[in-house]
């Protein structure tokens, strides 16, 4: 049976202007982008030690998961340090909404871009129970 293998990429449309958002995205979470106006991120240059994965998961319609965002969906970037990257997030003005926070598969945070998107950012570490915070 033919089967999906992994996320080939990640679309938002934008409420204002693309461009404040891309350069949003580069200056606060490193976001590089290419030519044709996306990024591409690579695994091969992910260092985290469980090798690199995407998870897939479905909300219920009424959860708050997603909170305060209005939006219908909350993307997952993984980071490569979770504690320098909101030190300089504070130092220009973006505050977590939630979190940090160490659970058993790594450390997590979420913030808000400017278009009322969450976003949870991820250092992943190896699945352990002494991880959890």
């Amino acid at each position: 049976m033919a089967k999906v293998t992994g996320i080939g990429g990640v679309f938002l449309k934008c409420k204002g202007n693309r461009a404040e958002l891309n350069a949003w995205y580069a200056k606060h979470l490193g976001i590089e982008l290419e030519d044709f106006g996306g990024a591409i991120l690579k695994w091969q240059e992910d260092k985290a030690e469980d090798g690199g994965l995407t998870v897939w998961s479905l909300a219920d319609k009424d959860s708050q998961w997603f909170s305060p965002s209005e939006s219908s969906f909350m993307i997952n970037y993984r980071v490569d340090n979770l504690e320098e990257l909101l030190e300089q997030l504070s130092e220009a003005g973006v505050s977590p909404v939630q979190g940090p926070e160490s659970h058993e598969n790594g450390k997590f945070a979420w913030i808000m871009d400017p278009d009322g998107n969450k976003v949870e950012l991820w250092e992943p570490m190896l699945w352990d129970d002494k991880n959890k915070g």
